[in-house]
């Protein structure tokens, strides 16, 4: 149908109100799951620091009669520790972009700081899984302080290439990297069987999403145990996941972890890791010169990993 002339239409007009809706909406994920299931403790120094022990293997024990008691000198406990390194976000808003009206926020500044904590988290996230960072000790009034990532610690219940070495532990040098293989349900439990054997009592098992849609294509011994992927008739769904594996030393919950290295599989007690707040998290009002208001976020922190054998990992995947 053809326009008849002289009508007015919104092209032409002028003044018409925008249609902005109220509300912002942002999917960017959040969520940190190695923080959040491990423990919280304080820290009082930049060089953080725990002690670790072991009982002694177990040996045949037999004597004679009236034997001569020698007393064995008992081993010393292990100090380790790790630095605290020192995270931070900042913003810088205008005096007026915080007084003209907005959608989906009152004040500017608010909203960018709710931002700035987000971020904050998902970069210390990434610090303790997300990369392979030895510590760095405090050298010169100018160094930067790093924590330890966990790849630096776990090295005893593991599962590695042929050419992946680990670092000498302890937070103290990096792991190299292997040639990738592909993950497989005997890699994960060979890291499960000598974790067991060293006392570790595995509570979960945490991957990159990726690694996360191989696990769950793992279909156990004989097709009975590990995954199962079945239709569900009763309301038409195919599952295609799992979220708890039932290993033969215990049953794991399985937890998916956007930020972590898509190479590495964690077998996790959080019992025995944790984050050593130094400064827990705090806002720092910033002086500025210019017509705006700053501030920072800031957290100085690092990982406590009571002891590496009650942990253990998975190395090296494509």
């Amino acid at each position: 149908m053809a326009q008849p002339t002289g009508v007015f239409v919104t092209f032409s007009s002028k003044g018409l109100r925008e249609d902005l809706e109220n509300v912002i909406y942002d999917i960017s994920p959040t969520d940190t799951p190695f923080m959040s299931m491990g423990g919280r403790t304080d820290a009082i120094a930049v060089n953080h620091e725990w002690q670790t022990d072991a009982l002694a293997s177990a040996a045949n024990n037999f004597h004679e009669e009236g034997s001569t008691l020698t007393a064995a000198e008992p081993a010393a406990t292990t100090r380790v520790g790790n630095i605290c390194q020192i995270s931070l976000k900042t913003t810088l808003v205008s005096g007026t972009l915080d007084a003209v009206s907005k959608a989906g926020r009152q004040e500017e500044l608010a909203y960018q700081m709710s931002k700035r904590s987000k971020e904050l988290k998902r970069d210390m996230e990434r610090a303790l899984v997300g990369v392979n960072v030895a510590k760095t000790a405090m050298s010169a009034d100018s160094t930067v302080r790093k924590l330890g990532s966990l790849q630096t610690w776990v090295n005893t219940n593991i599962s590695k290439a042929s050419d992946g070495a680990n670092g000498a532990g302890a937070g103290a040098a990096t792991r190299t990297d292997g040639t990738q293989r592909t993950f497989t349900e005997a890699l994960l439990k060979a890291a499960i069987l000598s974790a067991y054997d060293e006392g570790a009592d595995i509570q979960y098992l945490m991957m990159a999403p990726a690694q996360k849609q191989t696990f769950s294509s793992f279909v156990g011994v004989g097709g009975s145990s590990g995954v199962s992927n079945f239709n569900d008739v009763a309301d038409q769904r195919i599952i295609g996941g799992m979220d708890v594996y039932v290993s033969d030393f215990g049953e794991m919950a399985v937890v998916p972890n956007r930020l972590q290295r898509s190479r590495d599989v964690w077998l996790l007690d959080p019992e025995y890791y944790g984050v050593a707040y130094l400064r827990p998290f705090f806002q720092r009002e910033v002086a500025s010169t210019s017509d705006g208001e700053q501030r920072a976020i800031i957290a100085e922190y690092t990982l406590v990993c009571k002891n590496e054998k009650a942990l253990g990992a998975v190395y090296d995947l494509s």
